[in-house]
């Protein structure tokens, strides 16, 4: 085999890789871009970054973790630089789980409405969030359980379970907090 037809089958394994990917975990993905900003624009952005970023990196995917693994963890790293970067720009203060813990925050289509809302309020909650905290927290949401976010975030599954307890504790608080100045 010429080095021309081993590089053809390489960008072709690539690009059955990707569809493979972006069919499996292409809403996951649209979703986390979502929780990462909350603008129309931006999302897009991140997630054509995502997708680019997925694209590349596929062409080093040697198959030691599982092909889902290897989209979280690529897409989580490119919106985590992302909003690092965009922090930067903007010099917007994130929170940590303590501050945030301590800040109050903020019948059919009736139901639906008041649903939105309480999405809203919980995206609104995630992004304070610093990176690795809703990073943890977004892959739990996607039904992703501790040993796999310890695979993606390099942190050890206990660390991730401790997280996630108190992440899902401070958002209940803040909910209930919310409720409690709306009435």
């Amino acid at each position: 085999m010429s080095g021309i037809e081993a590089k053809s089958d390489e960008g072709q394994r690539q690009e059955e890789l990707y569809r493979e990917a972006s069919i499996s975990y292409g809403a996951a993905l649209e979703r986390l871009a979502r929780a990462y900003e909350s603008d129309r624009e931006s999302c897009r952005d991140l997630l054509q970054e995502i997708h680019i970023a997925l694209w590349r990196s596929l062409a080093t995917f040697a198959g030691r973790c599982s092909l889902r693994t290897w989209v979280y963890r690529v897409a989580h790293n490119v919106a985590t630089s992302h909003v690092i970067r965009d922090h930067r720009a903007r010099s917007q203060e994130m929170v940590s789980l303590e501050v945030l813990d301590v800040t109050p925050g903020k019948d059919d289509v009736e139901a639906n409405a008041d649903r939105n809302r309480a999405m809203q309020r919980l995206l609104a909650l995630i992004q304070r969030l610093t990176p690795l905290d809703r990073q943890v927290i977004l892959l739990y949401l996607e039904d992703m359980d501790a040993a796999s976010i310890a695979e993606i975030t390099g942190i050890s599954a206990g660390n991730v379970a401790t997280k996630i307890h108190r992440i899902k504790n401070i958002l209940i608080r803040q909910f209930h907090q919310e409720e409690t100045h709306a009435e």
